[in-house]
């Protein structure tokens, strides 16, 4: 009841809120977001380092790293579509479909936990999971994902440049952290950045408009910080409940805390490139952005939003999409598996 409570306050305060100017917007803008750094982190559990990124890169893309030998992480995840796959439910192994939409990979560093439900602390974490899924890239165990990597004379000379200090440096968790190196690169600085940095006429005048609502109506109360989002759990469905077929039986973080409060509670999405990563919510299941909107604020904030309300708040949350690395579009060379490689398992 806290969480609920604290949204609702939110909203009732950001209501109130006036702005005179351009630098009053700016102002109080600065009070819920944080432009994107120039420069992925650096943690110190693992450092990003060029050899990393590089080696990570080749692993994202490299279907090898599943089972069947056609679904890499970019599958799922594609940067050419914003880090997303644009379908409700991502397939996997088999043609088989998982529970929850797949979302953007884009930006994903800058949140509290990993997956819908938070079960994965960090980038490494999540990186490992997909891998051994049986209904996603379907690998049996770490072992045998180790074993053919091993095959690849080329990757085992980059693990030894990307880890140096290790004597065994080609291991599960070196492939995790070398794919969340690289994801740690994916960072999409727009408009709405330069807006952050004191550039006030970088948002257009609707925009504007729709970022005074995004604050004044309270959804910035959750979808804060740098990404927009990622930085709270909550319940779906904090006015009222949601219709069954948007969240389904899905009960969320309960899954992983097995705490009564926490069922239907999800990790708030981030909004960096939402108007570019449809289908929207857990399942999926809502395709237009102006839905999504109303949706939101209605079973949120008890908010029911006009159609103009609506178009100028998807106007800003347009102002969010920003420019992807080139460098990571750049499809990689993958090195050549070795002669009587085993085949892969379809």
């Amino acid at each position: 009841m806290k969480r609920i409570k604290t949204v609702l306050l939110s909203a009732v305060l950001a209501s109130s809120v006036a702005f005179a100017s351009d630098s009053d917007l700016l102002k109080e803008a600065k009070m819920y977001f944080k432009p994107l750094p120039k420069k992925p982190t650096s943690p110190a559990y693992n450092p990003t380092t060029p050899e990393k990124v590089k080696l990570g890169k080749k692993l994202y893309f490299d279907p090898r790293l599943s089972l069947s030998g056609v679904i890499s992480c970019n599958t799922c995840h594609n940067l050419s579509l914003y880090g997303a796959d644009d379908i409700e439910t991502s397939l996997g192994h088999k043609f088989l479909t998982g529970g929850r939409n797949a979302p953007t990979v884009l930006n994903a560093d800058f949140q509290i936990a990993q997956f819908w439900d938070g079960r994965a602390k960090n980038l490494e974490e999540q990186a490992k999971g997909p891998i051994l899924n049986p209904v996603e890239m379907s690998m049996p165990n770490p072992e045998i994902v180790i074993s053919r990597l091993k095959t690849i004379k080329e990757y085992v000379n980059e693990f030894k440049q990307a880890f140096p200090k290790d004597k065994n440096p080609v291991n599960y968790d070196n492939v995790a952290k070398a794919i969340a190196a690289f994801e740690r690169t994916l960072i999409t600085p727009s408009r709405f950045d330069k807006f952050l940095e004191g550039d006030t006429n970088a948002l257009t005048k609707k925009e504007k408009a729709g970022l005074k609502l995004f604050i004044s109506k309270g959804c910035a109360g959750c979808h804060n910080g740098v990404a927009l989002g990622g930085t709270m759990y909550q319940k779906m469905g904090v006015v009222k409940p949601y219709p069954a077929n948007l969240i389904g039986e899905d009960l969320g973080r309960y899954n992983v805390t097995k705490k009564e409060e926490d069922k239907h509670v999800f990790k708030v999405p981030i909004l960096r490139n939402v108007t570019r990563t449809y289908p929207y919510f857990s399942k999926g299941k809502v395709w237009d952005i102006r839905d999504a909107v109303k949706i939101m604020a209605e079973y949120q904030l008890g908010q029911n939003l006009t159609k103009d309300e609506v178009d100028k708040i998807v106007a800003f949350l347009d102002s969010l999409t920003g420019e992807i690395p080139k460098e990571a579009l750049q499809l990689p060379v993958l090195p050549p598996s070795a002669p009587n490689t085993p085949k892969p398992q379809l």
